[in-house]
């Protein structure tokens, strides 16, 4: 094999990375707002809230991410006041819709696992907050989630993991990020599978990494917690 066209072309996936990591960041932080939004609405005694949150986790868990990025692209890409400026090489103004699409999907998958997560908190918690005088809003948010952060922290880390691995999937649409990166490599210099293998080396170190700092992370936040 013959690596040596990485002189030449690593800006290509330094660039890519960047994108990719950039893609994955802003899709798990929107998307865990969403989620956290859309969990409370289920959770909610407010039927239309409920049906809300059923349709909205159904519909995005229920199609492939690939097509939702297709259909998001189609309903936003010149529909949304997006300037069309040049971003690493990305137009953001197909940048931001695949991020929204892949941030929309995330949050109906972290819906659910905040769900377990408060759900795996003793209903006791809750009981002993309303006796002292506290609201609901104000129970959930100081006593409930808290816990149930500690809970579903592997889960989220795993969320985190997918999406840095789904955010390939807009190199179909025309983003600059690592896969399409790594593509453009294989055009230029007539290689077909060492491009690929860097590109897959490099989403190993990027999944790898999370996956050791989040298992650092969850076990420091463990530290002196029984339950």
């Amino acid at each position: 094999m013959d690596f040596s066209f990485l002189a030449k072309y690593y800006p290509y996936f330094v660039t890519g990375t960047f994108v990719t990591l950039l893609i994955s960041v802003v899709t798990v932080v929107f998307g865990t707002i969403i989620g956290v939004f859309v969990c409370l609405m289920k959770l909610s005694k407010v039927p239309p809230f409920r049906w809300f949150a059923n349709i909205y986790i159904e519909i995005l868990r229920g199609t492939p991410m690939f097509l939702q990025i297709l259909i998001g692209i189609l309903l936003m890409v010149g529909k949304l006041p997006i300037p069309e400026v040049l971003f690493f090489g990305t137009d953001l103004s197909r940048l931001v819709p695949g991020m929204i699409v892949i941030s929309l999907n995330s949050g109906a998958y972290v819906a659910e696992i905040v769900r377990s997560g408060i759900n795996a908190v003793n209903y006791g918690q809750s009981e002993a907050a309303f006796s002292l005088g506290l609201r609901r809003l104000d129970t959930m948010r100081f006593i409930i989630l808290p816990q149930a952060i500690r809970n579903i922290l592997p889960a989220l880390g795993n969320e985190f993991i997918t999406v840095i691995k789904d955010s390939s999937l807009l190199s179909a649409v025309g983003i600059y990020e690592l896969l399409f990166n790594a593509q453009a490599v294989q055009s230029t210099t007539f290689l077909g599978l060492e491009p690929l293998l860097v590109a897959a080396a490099i989403y190993f170190v990027l999944t790898f990494t999370t996956s050791r700092v989040l298992a650092r992370f969850e076990k420091k936040l463990g530290k002196g917690y029984h339950r």
